[in-house]
């Protein structure tokens, strides 16, 4: 949908498994138009730029952007991913589009200079396994996600910095903490405290990359490098053994949070997890740090395995909705939807089911609400949308 402030009329756009988009007026439920065409295989993602420009991303290896007053034909199209494209960012400061496939390459667009041809664009970040890229509300972080179960920070973002091997700082790998790591001494050794793991970035044969590659340039005085790179192995419950895979990745609408659908690698367990960003810089530029802490969690009912679920927070951050089977879950932070900062446990707490919704005949596979209007949208693996608004 458009973002708020819009002084267009709000539109649902779906997009679909067979290289269709559907748009729907969401007050009405009626169906606006059908992009028969708008790539050449599966719709993965659709992101608002403003109230009228949107952008489409398909396994195509393309993305498209599109002009609500003109659907007729697409804008442009981008080429430079060379393998299934799943997730587009905005950055609405330098209007910077930033894209990331499975190819495992992020890919910066300067749409400042679109033609019909396409935008000027390089290579900004390369890593195995790549799942899923989000930008902090601020454009001050991305995170990215990996099938492998690594969460990779990149902390005070330089969008216009690309990154070459061995040109930016690692804050070495460590997993994430509970509260009790804490305030525990550094010395544990225990599996719940945090490890130092491998980086999944492309490295040389010499092993990972460590304090040698920061090079003197890249640091600022008085604090962290631009775009330094933090690797960490997210706790989930009951995976401390066993490994995990985060399939999807969303972000607190205030950056406060970090938001992680993660699977068991023998899919037999999800879980949706909430972590709490925690600032400030470690005391040397290549110094240990852990940005993350687990905060609440909930065991989710594993139905349709195999296939992603796409979930979101409110756009007041005090809600998510959570595919759950055949419906969505709505969560909270505490019974009485407070904000995540007035309900901070001391130890990991259950997510608290607010609402259950169930009106598909099918594993649901994504929902969202509506940053406008009291309405979320659920999809399912048959393709039917719903939508849901409160009785007043």
């Amino acid at each position: 949908m458009p973002e708020p402030g819009s002084t267009f009329f709000p539109v649902l756009t779906v997009a679909c498994e067979q290289t269709e988009v559907l748009l729907f007026d969401p007050i009405s439920s009626k169906h606006i138009k059908t992009l028969s065409e708008a790539h050449e295989d599966c719709v993965n993602n659709i992101r608002f730029l403003d109230n009228r420009l949107f952008a489409t991303c398909s396994d195509d290896t393309t993305i498209a952007l599109w002009d609500l007053r003109k659907l007729n034909t697409k804008v442009c199209t981008l080429h430079g991913h060379t393998s299934w494209v799943k997730n587009i960012e905005y950055d609405t400061n330098t209007r910077l589009l930033v894209t990331s496939g499975f190819d495992g390459n992020v890919i910066i667009w300067d749409t400042n200079r679109c033609t019909e041809d396409g935008c000027p664009h390089k290579k900004f970040f390369h890593t195995r396994f790549l799942m899923r890229m989000r930008l902090t509300p601020d454009c001050s972080k991305m995170l990215i996600s990996t099938s492998s179960g690594y969460l990779l920070i990149l902390h005070d973002l330089d969008l216009n910095k690309s990154l070459e091997v061995g040109s930016y700082p690692i804050l070495r790998a460590r997993r994430t903490t509970s509260s009790s790591d804490i305030t525990s001494s550094g010395s544990s050794s225990g599996s719940s405290g945090p490890r130092a793991v491998g980086s999944p970035c492309h490295q040389n044969d010499s092993g990972p990359l460590s304090e040698k590659h920061l090079s003197r340039s890249s640091q600022r005085e008085g604090g962290s490098p631009r775009n330094s790179l933090e690797v960490l192995t997210p706790e989930v419950p009951g995976e401390r053994d066993r490994g995990n895979c985060i399939t999807s990745l969303q972000l607190h609408p205030k950056g406060w949070a970090t938001l992680l659908r993660c699977s068991s690698n023998t899919d037999d367990q999800e879980w949706t997890c909430v972590y709490e960003f925690q600032e400030g810089a470690p005391v040397r530029p290549v110094s240990p740090r852990c940005s993350l802490r687990l905060t609440h969690c909930i065991e989710e009912a594993n139905v349709g395995r195999g296939y992603i679920k796409e979930l979101c927070f409110s756009p007041d951050g005090r809600m998510i909705s959570s595919p759950h089977g055949f419906g969505i879950r709505l969560l909270g932070f505490d019974a009485h939807c407070s904000e995540l900062v007035d309900c901070l446990p001391k130890e990991a707490s259950p997510l608290k089911e607010i609402r259950s919704l169930y009106s598909h005949n099918d594993v649901v596979l994504t929902t969202k609400f509506s940053p406008t209007h009291c309405q979320i949208a659920s999809g399912c693996l048959s393709g039917r949308v719903s939508l849901y608004q409160p009785k007043f």
